[in-house]
């Protein structure tokens, strides 16, 4: 009787944490964030920059380039609110300033001027400067830390994983979308993809300002 009871109490244990978890899961905060940050991740404005890397010599592999990104964005989501706290700045404050760090962001894709220079890292490769700082940079851990004061954990990390296999998607496909998609298309997309950004980013820095002036 006593293993029946420990199975038992094991699978009550296990459909708690199910229920839990699905409980939190919210399809449209995936959806949202993952809108969020495919834009800031931005790989199809991306594309040039990664075709001219291998026409110099560089070797992509882009299901090394998605693994080292995921897992970097993971724990700088999972990490963040302690480096907060060891820094003593609240959520909410952070997010005031990193919806300005996004809203200039947008504005570069929206304007073409350049606010943010990264450095050449050479023929590095999928971690350097692919994975970092290209896709999972600044920008990315800017948006994840401040959509964490209204969206869930859980919802956060589904939607780094379908980013993470769209961004494969077009890695692997580059050549083939170059095909179809002309300079003037990717430069459409880009600017679509700017003007969601800045709205986003006006949202992120009123709300939070709201939470500020109310403590």
């Amino acid at each position: 009787m006593q293993p029946n009871r420990i199975n038992n109490g094991g699978l009550t244990m296990l459909l708690a944490n199910l229920q839990t978890f699905f409980g939190t899961l919210d399809l449209w905060q995936v959806v949202s964030a993952f809108v969020f940050l495919i834009a800031i991740i931005d790989p199809i404005g991306n594309m040039p920059i990664t075709i001219a890397m291998e026409e110099r010599g560089t070797k992509i592999h882009p299901w090394l380039v998605c693994l080292y990104s995921m897992i970097i964005l993971c724990v700088f989501l999972l990490g963040g609110d302690l480096v907060m706290k060891i820094f003593g700045i609240k959520i909410e404050y952070f997010a005031v300033a990193g919806g300005f760090v996004i809203f200039l962001m947008g504005l570069e894709m929206l304007l073409d001027v350049v606010f943010f220079r990264t450095p050449e890292f050479g023929n590095s490769g999928d971690l350097v400067p692919l994975a970092f700082p290209m896709y999972a940079g600044p920008g990315a851990f800017t948006a994840l830390l401040s959509l964490t004061t209204d969206y869930n954990m859980i919802n956060l990390l589904l939607a780094i994983v379908v980013c993470m296999l769209v961004l494969w998607a077009v890695l692997a496909g580059t050549h083939w979308l170059t095909k179809y998609l002309n300079p003037i298309s990717l430069y459409i997309i880009r600017k679509f993809f700017g003007v969601i950004v800045l709205a986003i980013a006006v949202q992120l820095m009123f709300a939070n300002l709201v939470k500020v002036f109310c403590v």
